[in-house]
C-alpha cells in the first residue's frame, strides 16, 4: 500500500534513503560522503523540514505488516524551462527489497498522481553514472532529454529524463 508519509515515518524514511544511497551509489560516490556525511541523523532534519514546509508530497510504500519498504518525494518540478512538468524528486527502495516490483509500483503511483493533477510531462533527474536507475527508467519509457546539472551533495552530474503522456 502506498500512503502519504507522516512525521512518525521520518526516521524510517531517512534510514531507507541512507541505505539506498550506499547501495546504489557505492561505485559512484566516495565512501567519505556515503559513510560520514550521509547519515540518518542528518537526513531526518531535511525530511522534517520538507514535510513541514510541504516542499514535496512524500509517500511511503508499506506492506501488510506496516513495514515501510520504500519512499518517494513528488511534486511540481523546480526546472524553470519545463515548469508545467511533474517531478519524481527522489525515490528509494530498501536495498533488501529491490528487484521485487516495489519501484515499479511507486513509479506508476507517481505518474497516476501527476495525471490526476493534470500533468502530461514527467521528469526524473538521475546521476549519470547510476546505470541501475537509468535502465529502470528507460525500461519504463523515460528518455534522456539532454539537460544536465551537478548534484551538489555528491558533486556528480545528473541527466534529465522525460516521459510525455498524451
Amino acid at each position: 500500500m502506498i500512503r502519504q508519509a507522516t512525521i512518525d515515518d521520518i526516521p524510517r524514511i531517512a534510514e531507507i534513503e541512507v541505505i539506498g544511497c550506499r547501495y546504489a551509489y557505492s561505485n559512484i560516490v566516495s565512501e567519505e560522503i556515503l559513510y560520514r556525511d550521509t547519515i540518518v541523523q542528518n537526513r531526518i532534519k531535511n525530511y522534517e523540514n520538507w514535510l513541514k514546509d510541504k516542499i514535496f508530497s512524500i509517500y511511503v510504500y508499506e506492506d501488510e505488516n506496516k513495514i515501510i519498504k520504500s519512499m518517494m518525494g513528488i511534486g511540481k518540478t523546480f526546472d524553470e524551462d519545463i515548469s508545467d512538468s511533474f517531478e519524481l524528486h527522489f525515490i528509494y527502495v530498501e536495498a533488501f527489497y529491490c528487484r521485487n516490483g516495489i519501484g515499479k509500483v511507486m513509479l506508476d503511483f507517481f505518474e497516476q498522481k501527476g495525471i490526476e493533477l493534470g500533468y502530461k510531462e514527467f521528469v526524473i533527474w538521475v546521476l549519470e553514472e547510476n546505470q541501475i536507475g537509468r535502465k529502470f527508467y528507460e525500461k519504463n519509457n523515460y528518455h534522456i532529454e539532454g539537460s544536465t546539472k551537478i548534484f551538489q551533495r555528491y558533486g556528480k552530474k545528473e541527466i534529465r529524463y522525460i516521459k510525455k503522456i498524451l
